[in-house]
């Protein structure tokens, strides 16, 4: 036996022991594995066991759905005023944009609604909005003194000037706004933009009082000479100086300088946007109550295009308007427009805005498309507000067509201002 090595006793000993360690480590791993087993089902149970039910649980979810608000679609147009619109855009004998908004029941029916269109003297009443603001903000007073000056004056359509003499004419800024808004007068309508700070002030407030898609181009001197394709020269204030000059340029390039105005104009609106904003007029939203009140007044009075969108009025309606008119190249005729709030005589009212972009039409089929409009509010207005029973059914009458050229036919009555001696 070499030394160092086990003895047979020893090693049998060594063999008990292993012995009697094996059952013990069965033993041992038995309860561990029966342990874990037991726990693996009472996790398993627990996952699949419901909590206890919480009272309401179910009312929660129910209120957590009652509580959603989808966004209310818009109010549409009764159908078939929508189609008379729609028709006599389609129809017209040239490009017009057609609008009627009913400011109670919120709705908009429209013919190119969106799409923008040369104003004219309709931008006069971005004008006024921005003299008002003035006033309202205290910066002016209706009452300030005015004298307007020979080399204030403008062109085409302008009152005043037969009044501003060598030392000028003595007026207000109230009565200029006066002569703008219900003569459409071109002087006073620049002089009062020079007063509130010039164009680029003017488009300030329009753009403060997110007036949406609604342009305006510079004073009526500049502005109207460039779509000649002339440069304003001061003479064109007087006689017939700016009409010999414009018989003088070539008729291409008076062609290219008015198609390039049509396809972009400077003084470009939406019809849309233009009754959505006589919408907020109405509604008090753009000037103070004075001010609202002031210029729907002088709308109201306004004494160019009776035959427009007033040619259709029915007894008992009222229209508060402001009229545009552009220029003419041989028979075609540019920018003849009409914009304004039609009154019911229970008060309901409706915006409304037929803007003639390009056309050959006469003067009487432009005015009949206005007209026809008028109608088609007063019409539908019967079937939202019905007449009392006893009361003669509404029957549109025929068209009228006397004065048809009366764009700036001017009522009678309207008091002449006097000149400085």
């Amino acid at each position: 036996m070499l030394r160092g090595e086990p003895t047979i006793a020893e090693s049998r000993a060594d063999q008990d022991a292993v012995r009697r360690r094996r059952p013990l480590a069965r033993r041992r791993l038995a309860v561990r594995l029966t342990a874990g087993a037991l726990g693996v089902m009472a996790l398993s149970a627990g996952a699949l066991v419901p909590p206890p039910a919480t009272p309401g649980a179910g009312e929660q979810a129910m209120a957590t759905w009652a509580a959603l608000h989808f966004p209310t679609p818009p109010p549409q147009a009764p159908a078939q005023l929508a189609q008379q619109i729609t028709d006599l855009g389609a129809r017209f004998n040239g490009r017009a944009g057609i609008a009627v908004r009913d400011l109670q029941g919120g709705w908009t029916a429209t013919h190119d609604g969106d799409t923008l269109y040369p104003q004219q003297s309709v931008s006069k009443l971005w004008v006024a909005i921005s003299v008002l603001d003035a006033v309202d903000q205290g910066a002016i007073t209706l009452n300030d003194p005015v004298t307007v000056r020979r080399e204030d004056l403008s062109i085409f359509h302008q009152p005043i000037r037969d009044h501003v003499g060598r030392r000028g004419y003595a007026t207000t800024v109230g009565a200029l706004l006066e002569s703008a808004a219900t003569r459409s007068d071109n002087a006073a309508n620049d002089v009062l933009m020079r007063l509130v700070g010039g164009p680029d002030q003017v488009r300030t407030v329009m753009t403060q009082k997110a007036l949406g898609a609604i342009s305006l181009g510079d004073e009526e001197r500049y502005f109207q000479t460039r779509i000649a394709g002339l440069d304003w020269r001061p003479e064109f204030s007087f006689g017939r100086s700016f009409w010999q000059a414009r018989a003088a340029i070539p008729q291409e390039i008076r062609r290219q300088a008015l198609e390039a105005y049509l396809q972009d104009p400077a003084d470009g609106a939406s019809p849309e946007a233009v009754v959505a904003a006589l919408d907020r007029l109405q509604a008090g939203d753009l000037l103070s109550p004075e001010s609202t009140a002031h210029l729907l007044g002088l709308m109201a009075a306004s004494q160019t295009g009776p035959m427009r969108l007033g040619g259709g009025l029915s007894e008992g309606w009222r229209l508060a308007h402001k009229t545009g008119t552009g220029q003419v190249m041989g028979a075609r005729a540019t920018g003849y427009n009409d914009v304004g709030l039609l009154t019911a005589p229970d008060g309901r009212a409706y915006a409304v805005a037929v803007l003639i972009a390009d056309t050959e039409a006469s003067i009487p089929e432009r005015q009949a498309l206005m007209q026809a409009v008028t109608r088609a509010v007063i019409e539908q207005h019967q079937v939202l507000s019905p007449l009392p029973a006893d009361d003669a059914p509404f029957a549109p009458g025929a068209l009228e067509t006397a004065n048809v050229g009366a764009d700036l036919s001017l009522r009678s009555g309207f008091p002449a201002p006097s000149p400085l001696p």
